[in-house]
């Protein structure tokens, strides 16, 4: 026999109240004894077509948060030019730095906390950039930096870092490991009131390690540029041996014939092994991404270029290109941030110690931002003319970046010219 208040509660969107109201009435028969009314006025029995816009909203952020040691997170703790070392994936850390059984429990409760304070229209926004992984070029989220009392006294943690540990980086501890991204509207905004808390518009901040010996035995003075001599012009860097340079290498007069008098801070060419892909792509903007397949990309596809390379690993490569890497012109230099889904390799020389004899490749993750170019420094440093270098051209204003296969002392590919598809960025000297 269907009880008259649970028929009622499926043609009308009564709240509990109101249905425990109606149960108290007695229009039910034995609403005394009733489960399905019990349930109905406690709220733990919603029907489906009774659930609300917002709540769906959350339920497919929570499917999306990350885990530690799951396929979902991105990067790994730290960018270093050794062989990735292993991890436990075990263990696994809650959003209040324990490690127990009920910590993803606790963190659950916290983000839907969080979660129930936001906006639909916030919702959406924040959605969008967990699903497409940062690949929608989705907008702040603004929210304010006092956090609810009932919601700060179980975290420590400010919103960004929370929202970050929860779709990002499990194992995030403070907001000092974060960068927020050139193409986010708060960037070098200090606002006392709100900031960004959209997890993609924010990365990981690569921290790097002293180069190994050997060093170079020449001293820092040597290695200093004098003050009235010319700055180097930019030129192909060192790509294939002692001895070999790129083939069609660059040169600054090749790039001006290329380009004539366009004004731009940087200049890119794809390789692909040893040839070059497509025109030079020059950037005029602060900010240009370098993808393969990008949902709402701008600036220079990969996947757009006429390549004739027939290599099995070539194409494979090609297509985890995916969202590729963003370059950003920024007050203390260049900047590049990982946006693929694969780690890539970079070389330049503002990123080691200037003692090094030798350059070393740094391994960047998914999801992490490196200082790739420094101009105050690449203007003090050029090698000295010893015979180890004379036949290297001098690579102070360009950098060379690999996706998924590294190159170097690490790795059977000993120069750049064996990896699948690289670039090789050159700047201008501000």
């Amino acid at each position: 026999m269907l009880h008259l208040c649970a028929a009622f509660a499926v043609l009308c969107p009564l709240s509990p109240g109101w249905l425990h109201a109606l149960r108290r009435c007695s229009f039910c028969p034995v609403w005394w004894d009733c489960k399905a009314c019990e349930q109905l006025s406690e709220g733990r029995s919603k029907p489906r077509m009774f659930r609300t816009k917002r709540s769906a909203l959350v339920r497919r952020l929570w499917r999306s948060h990350t885990t530690l040691g799951g396929e979902a997170a991105e990067g790994q703790p730290e960018s270093t030019s050794q062989p990735e070392p292993e991890r436990d994936t075990n263990a696994h850390t809650c959003c209040c730095g324990k490690t127990s059984k009920g910590a993803d429990h606790e963190l659950k409760a916290l983000t839907h906390s969080l979660l129930k304070r936001l906006k639909e229209k916030q919702l959406q926004i924040l959605l969008q950039a967990v699903e497409s992984k940062g690949g929608a070029g989705t907008g702040c989220l603004l929210l304010p930096r006092m956090l609810d009392p009932k919601l700060s006294k179980h975290t420590s943690y400010s919103l960004p870092v929370l929202l970050c540990k929860v779709f990002r980086w499990p194992d995030l501890k403070s907001s000092s490991e974060l960068k927020r991204l050139y193409c986010c509207e708060m960037y070098g905004i200090n606002s006392t009131d709100y900031y960004c808390c959209n997890p993609h518009h924010l990365s990981r901040l690569c921290e790097l390690e002293s180069p190994p010996p050997p060093y170079s035995k020449f001293p820092m003075e040597l290695l200093k540029q004098p003050a009235d001599s010319p700055n180097p012009p930019p030129s192909s860097t060192e790509t294939g041996g002692p001895h070999y340079t790129a083939p069609d290498g660059l040169s600054d007069s090749r790039i001006s014939q290329e380009l004539g008098s366009r004004a731009h801070w940087c200049v890119v060419a794809y390789w692909e092994e040893r040839t070059r892909v497509g025109r030079l792509y020059t950037a005029q903007e602060p900010s240009l991404d370098i993808f393969y397949d990008l949902p709402h990309g701008n600036g220079f596809c990969l996947g757009q270029l006429n390549s004739d390379n027939k290599s099995q690993l070539v194409t494979k490569v090609r297509r985890k290109i995916g969202y590729g890497i963003q370059l950003s012109r920024e007050r203390d230099g260049v900047w590049v941030y990982n946006r693929s889904h694969y780690p890539v390799f970079i070389k330049s020389v503002t990123l080691d110690n200037p003692d090094s004899r030798t350059l070393l490749v740094h391994k960047v993750y998914p999801g992490y931002s490196i200082k790739a170019f420094d101009y105050e420094k690449s203007c003090s440093l050029q090698r000295p003319n010893d015979h180890d270098f004379t036949h290297e051209p001098w690579s102070g204003y360009s950098v060379q970046i690999s996706f998924v296969k590294g190159w170097g002392q690490c790795y059977t590919r000993q120069f750049i010219t064996s990896c699948p598809c690289w670039l090789e960025v050159f700047f201008n000297n501000r």
